[in-house]
C-alpha cells in the first residue's frame, strides 16, 4: 500500500481512540481496588494500574492532538501531508507504547511522576515529536496571516518538546541528589505539559468552530489573540501554584500565585459571553459534534472556577495531594479534553456518523455521559475536602477511620466511572466501526 494513500491525521486519531479504551479498562480495574484491596494484588495490582491507565489515558490526549493538529493543517495549507516522515512518527509512537506498558506488566519502574516508566521509552517519543515539528515547519511557510489556531498549534508543539525533555533533567545526579530541586522540576513539568498540549487541543477547538460556524471570523478576532497571549503567558508562569508546598524561593509562590489569578480574566469572560453561547447553542444544537464543543465549554467553567480557588494558598494547604486534585485533572482531562476531541473525531473521521446512527441513540449516550461525569467528579471532590480537613485536624484519627468514612464516595466514584466506560465505550466503538475507510484516501 503506498504511503500517500495512507490519511495520517485520520490514522494518528483511531490510534487515539484505541488508547481511549484501553485507558477505560484499567481505569475501571483500579477503581474497583479502592473498595476491595486484594483485588488482582497477586498479579498486576494497583501499582501497575494507575501508571497503565493514566499513561493510556495522556497517549489518547496527546496522539488524539496530534491527529487534529494534521488534519486542521491539512485544510489550513490545502496540502497533503508528507506521509513518510509522519509514518515514521506514528511507528515510533507505536513501539514506545508497547516498551512502556511490558515495563508496567512487569513491574520495571524507573521514571517519575505520570512518568514512571523506564527512561529509555522516553526517546523513541522525543524522535517522533522532532519529527513532528519537522513535519508541520515545513507545511507552514506558505500560510499568510495565521489564524489563531495556528499559533496555538506551534506554541504546543514547540513548549511540549521542551518540557518533555526538561522532565529527563533527573537524569543528571546534579539535579536527581537534589531533593526540592527534582521536585520542583517535577511538578513544575507536569503543569507545563499540560498546558502544552491544551495549546494544542483548544487550538482545534477554534478550528472546529471556525468550521461549523462556516465562517473564518473566530480564529481571526483580537479577543481571541488576547485570550491566546494570556494561555501563553499561563502555560509559561502557572505552575508556580503546583509548588506552593515545597520549600522554594518565597518570589516564586508569589510569581506563580499572581499567574494563577490572571485565570480569573478567562473565568469573567467565559460569564461574559454566556448569552452569546446560547443563542449559538439554539443555532447549532442540531450538529452533533457541537454538542461536544458545548459540553466542553461548560467544563471549562466549572473547572476554572475550582483551579481559581485552589490556587489560593490557604485552600491549597487543604485540597493539594488529596481527591480534589484527582477531580480536577479528570474535569480536564474527560470534561474538556475529551469533548473537544470527540468533537474532532466525528468532524475529520466521520462527519455525517450521527445520520447513521440514530440520533436518539447518541444523545442519549451523550446526556448520560455528561451526568455520569459530574457525579464523578462531584464524588471525589467531596472525598477529597474529607481528607483535606481530615489532614489538617487535630487531634487526628487514625487514616483506616477516616478512609472508611469515605466509603460512600468511593462507591459513588465507581459507578459514575463505571457509566463512564459505559458511554465513552459506546461512543469510541461507534467511531471505530463507520470509521474504517476513513484512514484510506
Amino acid at each position: 500500500m503506498k504511503l500517500n494513500k495512507i490519511h495520517i491525521g485520520n490514522l494518528f486519531l483511531v490510534t487515539a481512540i484505541i488508547m481511549l479504551l484501553i485507558g477505560l479498562g484499567f481505569g475501571l480495574l483500579a477503581a474497583f481496588i479502592y473498595l476491595y484491596p486484594n483485588f488482582l494484588k497477586d498479579s498486576i495490582g494497583f501499582i501497575s494500574l494507575r501508571p497503565l491507565h493514566v499513561s493510556s489515558a495522556m497517549f489518547w490526549i496527546i496522539l488524539g492532538a496530534t491527529g487534529c493538529v494534521y488534519n486542521g493543517l491539512r485544510v489550513v495549507t490545502n496540502r497533503p501531508i508528507t506521509n513518510r516522515v509522519a509514518i515514521m512518527q506514528w511507528l515510533l509512537w507505536l513501539i514506545s507504547i508497547i516498551g512502556i506498558f511490558i515495563s508496567y506488566f512487569t513491574h520495571q519502574f524507573g521514571g517519575r511522576e505520570y512518568w514512571e516508566f523506564n527512561p529509555v521509552w522516553a526517546l523513541p517519543i522525543a524522535i517522533a515529536w522532532l519529527l513532528f515539528l519537522s513535519n508541520f515547519y515545513s507545511h507552514i511557510n506558505n500560510v499568510r496571516k495565521w489564524p489563531v489556531y495556528m499559533w496555538m498549534w506551534l506554541t504546543g508543539l514547540t513548549f511540549f518538546l521542551f518540557t518533555f525533555l526538561e522532565n529527563y533533567l533527573w537524569l543528571f545526579p546534579y539535579f536527581r541528589e537534589h531533593f526540592v530541586t527534582d521536585m520542583t522540576i517535577q511538578w513544575k513539568v507536569n503543569g507545563s505539559l499540560v498546558g502544552s498540549w491544551n495549546q494544542m487541543i483548544y487550538g482545534t477547538a477554534f478550528f472546529l468552530m471556525d468550521r461549523i460556524s462556516g465562517t473564518k471570523k473566530i480564529g481571526k478576532n483580537n479577543l481571541a489573540f488576547a485570550m491566546y497571549f494570556l494561555g501563553l503567558f499561563n502555560l509559561m508562569f502557572n505552575w508556580g501554584h503546583h509548588i506552593y508546598t515545597l520549600p522554594t524561593e518565597k518570589y516564586i509562590r508569589y510569581i506563580g500565585y499572581i499567574v494563577s489569578m490572571t485565570e480569573w480574566i478567562f473565568f469573567v469572560k467565559i460569564i461574559y459571553n454566556w448569552k452569546g453561547a446560547v443563542s449559538d447553542i439554539q443555532k447549532h444544537y442540531h450538529y452533533f459534534p457541537y454538542k461536544f464543543i458545548m459540553a466542553s465549554d461548560i467544563w471549562v467553567f466549572i473547572n476554572m472556577g475550582q483551579a481559581c480557588l485552589f490556587s489560593i494558598p490557604a485552600i491549597n494547604i487543604y485540597t493539594h495531594g488529596t481527591h480534589v486534585t484527582v477531580a480536577h485533572a479528570m474535569g480536564t482531562t474527560i470534561g474538556i479534553n475529551t469533548m473537544i476531541l470527540l468533537a474532532a473525531c466525528f468532524e475529520f473521521l466521520k462527519p455525517d456518523l450521527y445520520k447513521e446512527i440514530s440520533i436518539k441513540t447518541l444523545n442519549r449516550v451523550f446526556w448520560f455521559l455528561q451526568i455520569s461525569l459530574i457525579v464523578f467528579w462531584t464524588s471525589l471532590n467531596i472525598a477529597g475536602i474529607k481528607k483535606g480537613l481530615w489532614q489538617l485536624s487535630n487531634p487526628q484519627s487514625s487514616y483506616s477511620k477516616m478512609m472508611d468514612s469515605l466509603e460512600p464516595y468511593f462507591i459513588t466514584f465507581i459507578i459514575a466511572g463505571f457509566g463512564l466506560f459505559v458511554s465513552l465505550s459506546i461512543i469510541a466503538y461507534k467511531l471505530l466501526k463507520h470509521s474504517k475507510k476513513s484512514i484510506f484516501i
